[in-house]
């Protein structure tokens, strides 16, 4: 059945159901919930599904009289838990729209009527905001730069939102997704074994004939994402491989500029020590070209000055990370959220994708 033809108004006004999958989620849960049922303009509901919390996630979710808490149905085989999570929630959904979000993230008031109206004026079946990121400790500052710059050269928003293009993409903490659009790619049942369900979602309905839309949101909605170091090893172990199809050499790459930029910085204090000064602003002239260039890559993820400044600390850790991701995978399984996942049967999703291209 193909994708129904478009009118650019609905006769009436749309109905949203915000589905938010929660695993542990005491520590940020309570603010989540409080933007979301301020919003206004658009009629709405709020499903959010208790994938088997065992700290204060549903309690924090029951005060909130406003939100239907459900419990997620045990993990069928060969499932991963929040898309069998989302996938259960949309199944008791009433909405015209699926908003998929995560319990990290906070909206801004009125961004949910915003984003339906800006999904029918691109007439989008699928709409995804990478949401601004919250930043707080060092390596928060100094990692996450790095990672969303790749990202944003990865998956170039114009391409994304280019029916002429194959490359999909979106981010999972924001996905408003037509409901004919998801039922007619059979859901999250169609990705339930990818731990990268958002870029499969987008990529299945691509491919199905739907239209995305994908842009920086961070006027509609913001995230912290990790909120310590063992989190953000974990997060990104189990993502990056998928994301990036030549880890690698991408790692290779990143850790050679980050040595280049350190040892030509280090090469010129030594020679200035020296009194060589000639051969010192040689080196200053080398490792400030280098250090321009990176930082012009960097300004494409949206940080702050001083987050961008402590992102050339970030190159190691990410190279560490992409290797770290790349060995989890080859021995065939990872680790989120206190669940073992085996590795995918196919390559990355990614890699699907710039083989179209």
């Amino acid at each position: 059945m193909p994708f129904r033809k478009r009118t650019r108004r609905s006769y009436r006004r749309p109905i949203v159901s915000v589905i938010v999958p929660a695993r542990n989620e005491e520590a940020c849960l309570e603010s989540c919930l409080k933007s979301l049922t301020a919003q206004q303009g658009i009629p709405f509901e709020i499903i959010l599904v208790d994938d088997g919390s065992t700290d204060g996630t549903r309690k924090i979710a029951e005060s909130f009289h406003a939100v239907r808490v459900m419990a997620a149905p045990p993990l069928p085989e060969g499932w991963c838990g929040k898309s069998n999570a989302v996938a259960f929630g949309a199944r008791h959904a009433r909405g015209d729209w699926f908003l998929f979000t995560d319990a990290d993230t906070i909206h801004k008031p009125g961004s949910l009527a915003r984003a339906v109206s800006e999904a029918e004026r691109h007439g989008a079946d699928l709409l995804s905001y990478s949401p601004e990121q919250i930043v707080k400790s060092f390596w928060e500052r100094a990692l996450m730069p790095v990672v969303f710059a790749e990202l944003a050269a990865t998956f170039k928003p114009r391409e994304v939102s280019d029916p002429r293009s194959s490359v999909a993409a979106a981010n999972g903490q924001y996905l408003l997704v037509r409901r004919h659009a998801y039922e007619l790619i059979g859901g999250h049942s169609s990705i339930a074994h990818t731990l990268l369900e958002d870029v499969d979602l987008a990529r299945s309905i691509k491919e199905a004939g739907g239209q995305l839309f994908f842009r920086y949101g961070g006027d509609a909605v913001k995230t912290r994402m990790y909120r310590n170091f063992r989190q953000l090893c974990e997060g990104w172990t189990k993502n990056l491989a998928l994301l990036f199809p030549d880890a690698r050499e991408l790692a290779a790459t990143r850790m050679a500029e980050f040595a280049v930029i350190a040892a030509s910085l280090g090469c010129a204090a030594g020679a200035a020590f020296l009194q060589h000064f000639i051969v010192a602003a040689g080196f200053a002239g080398l490792s400030a070209a280098f250090w321009t260039k990176f930082l012009k890559r960097i300004r494409r993820a949206h940080f702050s000055s001083l987050s961008e400044t402590l992102s050339i600390f970030g190159l190691p850790l990410f190279a560490w990370l992409l290797r770290r991701s790349v060995s989890s995978y080859a021995r065939g399984a990872v680790a989120w959220k206190g669940r073992m996942y085996p590795a995918p049967p196919s390559e990355p999703a990614t890699q699907r994708v710039t083989e179209k291209v």
